[in-house]
């Protein structure tokens, strides 16, 4: 049973007030449960920069709500992250790295925040949050290009991180590395690399239930970040694995 404070008829109302919010337990809020996710985020470097592509699905619970949920941002002149997860804690992400890049303008010394510099900084944020048991539900691929060096990382919830040619968030680390692991090579042109892309993100909608057939793609190079219109895949569901799929499952459903 929950007790309450026991409170004064004759008490004035400003000090009702103050003690009102002084003992509530509901003026701080947290996510301690997500609501509403966006699923994978695949992130690869090319020949000439790095790009990202993400579904635009937001799923509440398990309800596919939203079909045009963005999750890649930039981030200053030389950056691109993006999200799985809750997408209120990915906002509020990038609320902080907006008041980073705000604080490194004001220097006003001519040199910006790169990739790897936003890539530290997610993970001490990640971390720090962990430790205080209050952690940022989410999963972030960071990618970008600083003088002709190409850089793309990721980090989870918990602070892990680590950077390599290719990367993936959620189901995309056991459905799209794989992929890539047989396919990418580091002198794709961008062609080549939004085929392969598409490809992930195909075979992610075919094997992931909270993904949508609408995409994003995002490009990074040294001239800065192109982000492109969200488009439609083309699928094939013909397949005699999705026509009968317990075929081969004995005592299935």
């Amino acid at each position: 049973m929950t007790s309450h404070p026991i409170i004064d008829p004759m008490m004035d109302s400003a000090t009702l007030a103050q003690n009102t919010l002084l003992d509530s337990k509901n003026d701080s809020q947290r996510t301690l449960d997500p609501y509403v996710t966006g699923t994978s985020v695949v992130g690869i470097k090319y020949k000439d920069g790095v790009l990202l592509a993400a579904d635009m699905g937001g799923s509440y619970g398990s309800t596919l709500r939203y079909k045009s949920v963005e999750r890649l941002k930039p981030v200053g002149k030389h950056s691109i992250v993006g999200g799985s997860g809750e997408i209120s804690d990915f906002q509020e992400i990038m609320r902080y790295l907006d008041e980073l890049v705000i604080y490194d303008n004001m220097w006003d010394d001519g040199n910006s925040f790169g990739p790897k510099e936003v890539h530290n900084y997610l993970t001490r944020v990640m971390y720090n949050r962990r430790n205080k048991f209050d952690p940022l539900w989410n999963s972030l691929v960071l990618g970008g290009v600083k003088k002709g060096q190409k850089y793309l990382g990721t980090v989870n919830m918990i602070g892990v991180h680590y950077e390599d040619d290719h990367v993936a968030t959620g189901f995309g680390n056991h459905l799209a590395r794989p992929i890539l692991r047989e396919e990418w090579n580091e002198n794709m042109s961008f062609e080549e690399g939004v085929k392969l892309l598409e490809k992930c993100m195909r075979v992610l909608l075919y094997r992931d239930r909270s993904a949508v057939n609408k995409i994003q793609i995002v490009k990074l190079t040294e001239e800065g970040a192109t982000s492109y219109p969200p488009y439609s895949l083309k699928t094939y569901w013909g397949f005699s694995a999705f026509e009968n799929p317990t075929s081969g499952a004995e005592g299935s459903w």
